[in-house]
């Protein structure tokens, strides 16, 4: 039996267990968790995810509750599985696509040629808007098998394992850009005389009660 409406983490979850985690966003969710708890909430259809295809929206229906509905055309199509590869020689190294990609299937460094993982490419499609040569292209990888004919659970759970890794690695490079710049706003507050052109002692002490200000909600976000 499908949970309750008062129970709508639990729903949420085995909603989003149910789901591909190829974190697409074509459902007009950030990801595949977002989508789940939108379902869950009554704000979202069940046929609002390609990669799941037909079947997809059979085993969320079976989940919620819901009568299964054709998938919503404005959400794309069902198709095969896809890989992303680049072109080497039309990538000129922007890093934009490494920022986009949300397995870190993407490998490569500011000026220097990126190559995509393929093991690890969910075919997410998400890189291929923010390349500004468009060098990246994808390849069908399951012929003519879709959704989940061409996707299985254990492919999900990975994929589902490497977009936490991802979320993590975010979590903590922001975490320490924003030690960084703590750090460096202190080493400023430490002796403003010295870090500044201005010699006027009041606007100086203008200028320390803006850093002192910026210092203090920093550390209240935190």
């Amino acid at each position: 039996m499908p949970p309750t409406a008062a129970d709508p983490t639990l729903l949420a979850l085995r909603i989003d267990t149910a789901l591909p985690q190829t974190q697409c966003t074509r459902c007009g969710y950030p990801d595949c968790a977002g989508y789940a708890q939108a379902v869950a909430a009554g704000e979202a259809g069940i046929n609002q995810c390609p990669p799941g295809g037909e079947e997809g929206i059979r085993r969320l229906a079976a989940i919620t509750g819901r009568p299964p509905a054709p998938l919503s055309a404005e959400h794309g199509i069902e198709g095969p599985r896809t890989v992303a590869w680049i072109d080497e020689d039309w990538c000129i190294g922007c890093t934009l696509c490494l920022k986009a990609c949300p397995t870190d299937a993407i490998a490569g460094a500011n000026k220097r040629m990126h190559t995509v993982i393929e093991q690890w490419c969910t075919g997410c499609e998400r890189c291929i808007p923010v390349c500004p040569v468009d060098c990246i292209h994808l390849d069908n990888a399951s012929g003519e098998r879709t959704g989940w004919a061409a996707w299985s659970a254990a492919d999900a759970a990975w994929a589902r394992e490497r977009y936490g890794l991802h979320a993590e690695r975010q979590r903590r490079e922001e975490r320490e850009n924003a030690q960084r710049l703590q750090s460096q706003a202190q080493a400023k507050l430490a002796d403003i005389a010295a870090h500044s052109s201005l010699t006027d002692p009041a606007v100086l002490d203008r200028k320390r009660s803006l850093i002192e200000a910026a210092l203090a909600r920093a550390k209240a976000r935190r």
